[in-house]
């Protein structure tokens, strides 16, 4: 895969499947260059294979399918080029869409109430005179923030505090009416005109000082969940609980269990009989903020209160949603597990059932009303595609990376397990370009750093292996997926036995191919790979070359810069300045000898640009040969959702680094 091949890489939602299960809808999305932003439009798949996958909207871009539990309506977000996404119903046989919000953040998520006549939305409200909300008050000139909060600000939002996401919700209009017509010449002079004449009003739910998550109504309709942080204090810890409103309004009450401890709750869900209320929390410990590794579990309560019963293994299992009803008593959730992402059945009573699993990371899943399953993964072949479960065996229905496969060479990453100098077992993949060698290596490290590296379609290790790179990448201790003491193990010692499974995996790896050059090794790597790599580099001088990308590189000033500083570091290093600077790659700067670039987002607020730009300043004081990167209007997620052109960007000036400092046979050849 080549940097100009980014336009191919296809990006596939969770697929929404129709209550006949007959078909399913998926948005497909793509970088596009020529736009420099994401576009694609909704696909409809049918899941019999009588028929092929086809588009049916041709939105800028089109998102977030959902159909109505009646199965006559598709709801979807629709964004214009430079708009915010909007809510848009169209009946789901086809015709026009029609918009039926106009929310001046744009909308974030929804979720139809049972009676298929309401949606429940939720979308941030920026404060007035903030957000383009006044004409001709540009963000240059909005008044001052007196800001008194440790959470007042969000990486790829910006501040939090003046503009809280919010619950709403609108019914759905009849979309068999006749449109609203603009008053023209006499009647627009007589009457006010609306901005947008003929939408419904939405109705708004909760006027809270905090984000508002994960709406789901009760199986009646008459009551909506949602996950805030509404306790007294919330200010200082990471704790969430589920709420409870009416769907006409009213006040929120807070639905906890008997037996609550401190958590953070990400997810809610009632059962489809009503009885039932699943939930996605994950415990922080006595503080209310001790996060570290901390595994998620799936819980269940009567919805009428009580004690909560954890239906997953802490240890063993790390949850997530969105939660997915399958059957009265039971939902669907995700399993990150082994360098996958499983898909399981769960029932209230505890019974777990894995219905997809090995080496794919399913994306989502979806059931219709006779028990079809629809799911949206990815694997070695595929950035997304979407399948149905047929007999416990998953059923290919579509292939949207094919064009990529066709115009480049995809190549399968080899499954690698490693032993560490103490025994622990490290897991990776090896992506080796074609040719017999020998090949220069890069030593890739995830960012989290509790996340994982998986065996599927990988942009980054593509590019590389294109370019004649062998890629090496592992999930040392302190990655998700292994279990819940894996993940803890670099608690208060960050670079210890993560550094050390990262060189006994890449030495493990040099030694098992003879195709791979252990004389020309360079190390990258982004967030907290961009810790572990400007912390190995001060440790280890085998290296050609180096790549520290928005990088956690300074504990004691990340503290009081980013998004999260202000509880972060210390859980992870702990709060002391003798334990920061143990642990901080800014305090062994010195011992750097490798010629380093440093790469960073300007408008990064989870790793602000401050961090990279004192490294770079430091190497560049000592004499190492460096040099900075810096992307204008970009956050932490760079490398992920970027602009196109900045992505395209990144990988030239990244395939330049090490073209002059980790040749391969082509570039020699071309010098």
């Amino acid at each position: 895969m080549k940097p100009e091949q980014l336009p191919l890489l296809n990006s596939v939602s969770a697929p929404a499947i129709h209550p006949d299960g007959t078909k399913a809808v998926v948005s497909v999305t793509r970088p596009d260059f020529d736009a420099d932003t994401y576009v694609g439009q909704l696909w409809s798949v049918p899941l019999d294979n009588a028929k092929y996958p086809r588009r049916i909207t041709r939105g800028f871009r089109d998102t977030a399918p959902s159909f109505s539990p009646d199965g006559l309506v598709l709801a979807f977000l629709r964004s214009d080029p430079g708009g915010k996404p909007q809510l848009f119903v169209v009946e789901s046989a086809g015709g026009e869409p029609q918009r039926i919000t106009n929310q001046a953040a744009g909308v974030d998520s929804f979720v139809w109430a049972p009676d298929s006549h309401r949606i429940a939305f939720l979308a941030r409200v920026p404060e007035r005179g903030r957000y383009g909300t006044v004409a001709d008050v540009a963000p240059g000139a909005e008044d001052a923030r007196l800001i008194t909060a440790n959470q007042y600000m969000m990486n790829g939002v910006g501040y939090t505090a003046d503009q809280r996401q919010q619950l709403f919700v609108v019914e759905v209009p009849e979309l068999g009416g006749e449109p609203a017509v603009l008053p023209r010449g006499r009647a627009a002079h007589e009457q006010p005109t609306l901005e947008l004449p003929g939408l419904p009003a939405a109705l708004q739910l909760t006027f809270g000082d905090a984000d508002h998550t994960s709406p789901a109504f009760s199986a009646d309709g008459g009551r909506l969940y949602f996950v805030a942080a509404l306790h007294e204090g919330h200010d200082n810890d990471l704790v969430t609980s589920v709420y409870r409103v009416d769907a006409a309004g009213g006040e929120p009450v807070v639905v906890e269990p008997a037996n609550r401890t401190p958590q953070t709750v990400t997810d809610v869900r009632p059962s489809a009989d009503g009885k039932w209320l699943f939930y996605i929390a994950q415990e922080l410990g006595d503080t209310g903020r001790d996060f570290v590794a901390r595994n998620s579990v799936l819980y269940v309560m009567p919805s009428a209160g009580g004690e909560a019963v954890a239906l997953t293994d802490v240890e063993h299992l790390d949850v997530s949603g969105p939660l997915e009803p399958s059957g009265p008593d039971r939902v669907l959730v995700l399993n990150t597990a082994l360098g996958s992402v499983e898909l399981l059945e769960v029932i209230a009573n505890g019974d777990i059932t894995p219905l997809v699993h090995g080496a794919r990371v399913v994306i989502g899943a979806s059931v219709a009303a006779n028990g079809e399953i629809a799911v949206s993964l990815s694997d070695a072949s595929t950035a997304g595609d979407v399948a149905t479960l047929e007999r416990g065996e998953l059923r290919l229905l579509t292939d949207f990376s094919g064009a990529l496969r066709n115009n480049s060479t995809v190549i399968e990453p080899l499954d690698f397990v490693a032993e560490s100098s103490d025994g622990h077992a490290v897991h990776g993949w090896l992506v080796i370009p074609e040719g017999p060698g020998p090949h220069p290596v890069l030593l890739n490290i995830h960012g989290g750093p509790f996340a994982q590296y998986t065996g599927a379609l990988f942009d980054e290790a593509q590019v590389y292996a294109s370019a004649g790179y062998a890629v090496v990448m592992c999930n040392p201790r302190g990655s998700s997926g292994y279990g819940q003491e894996h993940g803890r193990a670099i608690k208060g010692r960050m670079g210890t036995l993560d550094m050390q499974d990262v060189m006994a995996f890449l030495n493990a790896a040099l030694a098992s191919r003879k195709s791979l050059d252990p004389g020309n090794v360079g190390i990258m790597g982004g967030s907290y790979g961009g810790y572990l790599t400007a912390w190995i580099i001060a440790h280890h001088h085998r290296f050609k070359a180096a790549i520290v990308e928005r990088g956690f590189l300074d504990p004691v000033s990340f503290a009081g810069s980013s998004d999260i500083g202000w509880f972060f570091g210390r859980e992870y290093t702990g709060g002391s300045m003798e334990q920061m600077l143990a642990q901080s790659p800014m305090a062994f700067i010195a011992d750097v000898q490798t010629p380093t670039l440093v790469v960073h987002s300007e408008n990064d607020l989870r790793c602000p640009i401050e961090q990279g730009q004192r490294y770079y300043a430091q190497l560049k004081a000592q004499g190492v040969e460096t040099a900075l990167l810096v992307f204008p209007g970009e956050d932490h997620e760079l490398s992920r959702s970027g602009t196109p052109h900045h992505r395209r960007q990144r990988f030239e000036h990244i395939l330049n680094w090490w073209a002059k400092y980790l040749p391969t046979a082509g570039n020699k050849a071309a010098e």
